[in-house]
């Protein structure tokens, strides 16, 4: 069972140190992956370079790079450039953010994105793979080679929960990492539509990573209100709302994994038995407790 874990954002003058210093413990603890947010804070790529170049033995995932703010030949370039620093151990987890940050703050046109996604990835993949990119497409182009080093091929994540992204993902990238996706739609949604159009474009079975809140707490009521207030953003922006809205959930409440140590192992077991190829875990409360656990999953 591939376990991993969500690193906690780091700020201040010592945000690497504590960045370093969280990765050792997630390698230490038997983690298989450990994923990083690049939202407003630190850059994922470049502090993943910085910190785990220093810290062996963990893969190292963005979760998620925003795709409209960089060309993909630049974020090829960075990407590979961080592969390089951290031994080959990226998983580069890309996505379209949201209409309020892309139109909003970044000024961006937030038209039609799975189309700008599927011009992305159409330059992007050949230049990880070594290859030159040529392309013209309605809002993307490129002719460009790059020389970076490659340690090894960088595995592509497409944040994908509506239907075609997750073909997409399934036919193009390697795979999806979900947020705030409750266990019936996993296993109805997301792995079946994902895993179809891999294989009508014969592609390896894909990675489903899928993340989620979790504690392990005796009071699970008080838990589940911790995660209504501490995610509460997520149940107001039209992607994620329409899989709680799947799900039949209130809000991220409902599909926090939340419970005893019996309990939430079973919980996460049973994501692994719907098809995700790993849990990741946002740990949200109770947070010694809930990482002995864990690591104590994580080491089989």
């Amino acid at each position: 069972m591939r376990i991993g874990v969500s690193l906690a954002e780091q700020a201040g003058p010592e945000a690497f140190s504590r960045l370093r210093d969280d990765l050792k413990r997630a390698a230490d603890d038997g983690f298989a992956s450990a994923w990083m947010s690049n939202i407003f804070g630190l850059d994922a790529l470049t502090a993943l370079a910085v910190a785990g170049s220093q810290v062996p033995g963990i893969d190292l995932g963005t979760a998620v790079v925003p795709t409209y703010p960089r060309h993909p030949a630049v974020l090829a370039q960075q990407a590979l450039t961080t592969a390089a620093a951290v031994g080959g151990r990226l998983l580069l987890g890309i996505g379209l953010s949201h209409k309020i940050v892309i139109e909003d703050m970044y000024g961006y046109s937030f038209d039609r994105p799975a189309r700008h996604m599927r011009e992305y990835l159409s330059i992007l993949l050949p230049l990880l793979d070594g290859e030159p990119a040529s392309f013209q497409g309605e809002t993307m182009r490129a002719g460009i080679g790059l020389s970076t080093p490659r340690p090894g091929r960088v595995p592509v994540l497409l944040a994908a929960l509506a239907p075609q992204m997750l073909r997409l993902a399934g036919a193009v990238a390697d795979g999806t990492i979900t947020w705030m996706v409750g266990l019936k739609t996993l296993g109805s949604h997301i792995v079946p539509s994902i895993t179809a159009a891999a294989e009508k474009a014969s592609k390896p079975e894909p990675r489903v990573v899928c993340a989620l809140p979790v504690a392990v707490c005796d009071d699970v009521e008080d838990a589940r209100e911790r995660a209504a207030k501490g995610f509460a953003i997520y149940d107001t922006l039209p992607s994620y709302k329409a899989m709680l809205d799947r799900e039949g959930a209130q809000g991220p409440r409902d599909v926090a994994v939340v419970g005893d140590e019996s309990s939430v192992a079973e919980q996460i077991e049973a994501f692994i038995a719907q098809g995700a190829t790993e849990f990741v875990a946002v740990v949200f409360h109770e947070r010694d407790r809930t990482k002995q656990l864990l690591a104590k999953l994580a080491s089989g």
